[in-house]
């Protein structure tokens, strides 16, 4: 069933005979394991005699035949694909990716300051060591500029790597959070090069950083890699082979890193600071430079008649004030830009009342501003991170939107803030730092406190709202923590919601992580509610089961029925999603009492609908669909007829699977009947898929069309799990009619796609289907070997029906060849159906 979350060698000479070539990998396969042909043919789970003739060339192997020698000697099966491939000689391989439509090349960089100056050996460094090594390490003190040298570097070499051009900040040394770990830093990567989320690992970082080199091995990128903590902290973002380079920053020098060459920034030279002064004060000679041997009082690069020529002793000390650093310079600078009634005396007294060369320069540009825009600004010290909008600004500050705008203009003219893209902001480390520090010392703990309540009170009903634009749920939940802020964010459709959800992922995650430490128990409970539909597709079901558990706690700490059976039913959904059974129908079972004492017809409906899904694939029949049944009363009741559309879709594919292909496709005709704004929506896709597959033997031309609109709408959405359900269905339905060929192609793209993932789980579905059409093709080889494939899976993940399938499935392969054997599968399929008691 289709559903809203849930995911329905090299070097070697050519040989002419691809099968021979392919024969002489798996000999080396044989020797590099060290066993003879039956040991091997024992460990791998193949037969001996089938063993020999792979290893002689005689027969060409099935794909899984090759992955399980390649996995028993611990090798990547994947570069012996191609000449599988060529070997079996068959249809053309389906599309690498599940998109139909794709974004394009992504590139993140903050803005390449117009007025750098100086750094000409050290660009040059840059430059040489990336062309050498792809990877070089810039470090130097805070504010010294090495976020500028390294994005200037990146933003020259996009012409030569026009893949991507990607920034992300480690806060490997911001004040006031943890560095970014390499889990999130890993997804929001792959998430900026447009990885499908089902191609992204859900195991840990090394999983991750795999996959992740493994994508860019394939492009020319340029990654800036900024503020990391030490050598440790940056290791698993390093690309690979391949052609993408990568540029690191950081404040320590990553000795840990022998294989990176290092450029170390010190300050700026007397004549570089000048140079940089001018520029950006505006006040700039025509012709030019300071060169190696001037003085700054010798004119240099000041323009005649201006307050600096005019002054160059003071221009003198701005520049010792400001420590010589780019950061203090530009800020400095920026003042006297805009304040064209100041001589540089003035600035230079500014400075001076300053702690240190970064707070004085902060603490005097914070002084020109007035007093909302200061508040404003102090509270921005109060962001999880470091990008945002005016909508957020605007909630943090209890303003208008448009008021919000108009003083982030304000900011980013004092340079306090940056605009890296139209309608987002962010903050340098060290402005933030200034920010928060001034918030600590002027604003009380209540005004801190209740402008941090407002962040997280946008946060979840902007989620919310985000949530409602992806209508993958028969209804949006409505919010109960916090104050709906003045504005929310526009989402026109979902993919402008999964865009939203992808640049804030940074600040929601922060923002959940602020609600737990505060105590804020409504906030930390709902917020990934109504993140679960987009970091079910794009942050995998690891990261939305740790989400779900400390949801759970803050909901038993909150102890109102109707948020804690939530909780405990969504967690579940989590624990199912990962093919954790036992675990989810734990949580079912804790949040059933629950949802019974709220009497919310809804929720009882959805949380009968998520069990239903569990007992069906526990092997039952008449539970499950009963559970179907019930759920669309219980959805008539709640005056939800979307949702009763959405259970009848699922017994309508619970029919089909007993037989009943009558009954199925009318069921399937009324969902289809029903109104929805999105021709993707999961009941819909489950619904045109039960048609064709129910009516393919009768009426075929429609049953092809049906199931072929579906794997489009699948595709077109995006969602890889979906396109590999519709691709396995339309090769059930061209088995039925007859059409082997084409189901076996079929088949074999919707393993091509399932190869991409990380959740082994989800082969146990389509295993069963593709080796019946083997069957009835007279691939009998190959079909024993899928059979076997779900035998070893099933009784690890929980699936007794699967496993029951498995030994019928494998005593019709040896009915004539081995009877004795196949009476001992049917006997032991018969034994798990008994012991289940409800098949």
């Amino acid at each position: 069933m289709v559903s809203e979350g849930r995911a329905a060698g090299g070097g070697r000479a050519a040989v002419a005979d691809p099968a021979e070539e392919l024969a002489a990998r798996l000999r080396a396969v044989q020797e590099l394991s060290g066993l003879g042909v039956r040991a091997l043919a024992r460990d791998s789970g193949l037969s001996s005699s089938s063993l020999s003739r792979y290893l002689g060339g005689q027969t060409v192997p099935p794909w899984p035949a090759v992955v399980a020698l390649c996995r028993l000697v611990k090798r990547d099966p994947r570069p012996l694909r191609p000449v599988w491939e060529r070997a079996s000689n068959p249809l053309p391989a389906p599309p690498k990716s599940s998109r139909q439509v794709h974004f394009p090349p992504r590139n993140d960089l903050p803005r390449d300051v117009p007025d750098f100056t100086g750094r000409v050996a050290e660009l040059a460094a840059v430059l040489g060591a990336v062309g050498d090594s792809r990877i070089v390490a810039v470090d130097g003190m805070a504010g010294v500029g090495k976020t500028c040298l390294a994005v200037h570097a990146a933003h020259q070499l996009a012409k030569d790597y026009p893949d991507a051009q990607l920034y992300v900040d480690l806060h490997g040394f911001t004040e006031g959070r943890e560095p970014l770990g390499a889990d999130p830093a890993l997804r929001s990567l792959l998430t900026a090069l447009d990885v499908p989320s089902e191609k992204v690992p859900q195991g840990g970082v090394e999983q991750l950083a795999a996959c992740w080199r493994s994508e860019l091995a394939r492009r020319r990128a340029v990654v800036v890699l900024d503020n990391a903590a030490d050598a440790e902290h940056v290791r698993p973002l390093l690309p690979g082979a391949g052609p993408s380079v990568a540029i690191i920053t950081s404040r320590n020098r990553l000795v840990g890193l022998d294989e990176v060459p290092p450029v170390s920034l010190d300050v700026l030279s007397a004549a570089e600071s000048a140079e940089l002064l001018a520029r950006a004060s505006g006040e700039t000679a025509v012709d030019g430079q300071l060169g190696h041997g001037e003085r700054v009082g010798e004119g240099g690069p000041f323009a005649e008649g201006g307050r600096l020529a005019r002054d160059p002793e003071g221009a003198a000390e701005v520049i010792r004030l400001c420590g010589n650093l780019p950061l203090a310079l530009r800020l400095a600078a920026a003042r006297l830009r805009h304040r064209p009634g100041w001589t540089v005396g003035i600035l230079v007294e500014r400075l001076a009342e300053g702690a240190s060369e970064f707070d004085t320069a902060f603490a005097m540009s914070v002084r020109q501003l007035d007093r909302a825009q200061a508040r404003l600004f102090r509270l921005l010290g109060l962001l999880p991170g470091s990008s945002f909008d005016e909508y957020l600004a605007a909630a943090l500050a209890d303003v208008a939107p448009r008021s919000a705008r108009a003083m982030l203009e304000d900011l980013l003219d004092a340079h306090l803030v940056q605009q890296p893209s139209a309608g987002r902001y962010r903050m340098h480390d060290l402005v933030h730092q200034h920010a928060r520090r001034a918030s600590e010392q002027q604003d009380s703990e209540a005004e801190r406190g209740k402008a941090l309540g407002r962040l997280l009170d946008y946060y979840v009903h902007a989620a919310a709202a985000a949530d409602a634009a992806m209508p993958f749920s028969a209804r949006s939940r409505a919010v109960s923590a916090g104050r709906a802020p003045a504005e929310l964010p526009r989402f026109e459709d979902k993919r402008a919601a999964f865009a939203w959800y992808a640049i804030e992922y940074e600040n929601l995650i922060g923002a959940f992580e602020a609600a737990v430490a505060t105590g804020a128990d409504a906030h930390a409970c709902e917020l990934p509610r109504f993140m679960r539909a987009y970091f079910a597709r794009r942050c995998g079901t690891t990261h939305l089961n740790v989400l779900f558990e400390r949801s759970l706690a803050a909901a038993e700490r909150l102890g109102d029925p109707a948020h804690l059976a939530e909780a405990h039913s969504d967690l579940g959904f989590a624990r199912y999603n990962a093919g954790r059974m036992a675990e989810a129908d734990a949580e079912y079972e804790a949040a059933a009492t629950l949802v019974a004492q709220t009497g919310d017809r809804w929720s009882q409906a959805e949380l009968t609908m998520r069990r239903a899904y569990l007992r069906w694939d526990e092997g039952r029949v008449d539970e499950p669909l009963e559970m179907f049944r019930q759920a669309s009363r219980l959805y008539a009741d709640a005056d939800c007829p979307l949702g009763a559309v959405h259970a009848n879709a699922d017994e309508a594919w619970a029919l089909l699977q007993l037989g009943q292909r009558e009954e199925a496709a009318r069921l399937a005709r009324e969902a289809l009947a029903s109104s929805h704004p999105d021709p993707a929506w999961p009941p819909a896709l489950a619904a045109r898929i039960t048609l064709g597959v129910a009516i393919a033997q009768d009426q075929p031309e429609e049953a092809v069309a049906h199931l072929r609109q579906a794997l489009a709408l699948a595709r077109e959405d995006g969602h890889t799990h979906n396109e590999a359900w519709c691709l396995n269905c339309l090769g059930v339905a061209l088995r039925h009619m007859g059409r082997y060929e084409e189901a076996l192609d079929s088949h074999a793209q919707a393993f091509a796609l399932l190869e991409d993932l990380f959740e082994e789980h989800w082969k146990i579905h389509f295993l069963d289907s593709y080796a019946e059409t083997c069957r009835q093709a007279g691939r009998l080889e190959q079909a024993l070997e899928l059979h076997r494939q779900a035998l070893e899976l099933a009784p690890r993940l929980g699936y007794r029906q699967k496993e029951a399938l498995a030994h019928e499935g494998i005593a019709a392969v040896l009915e004539a060849t081995d009877a004795d054997a196949a009476a001992g599968h049917r006997a032991a399929a018969r034994g798990i159906v008994e012991e289940m008691g409800d098949g």
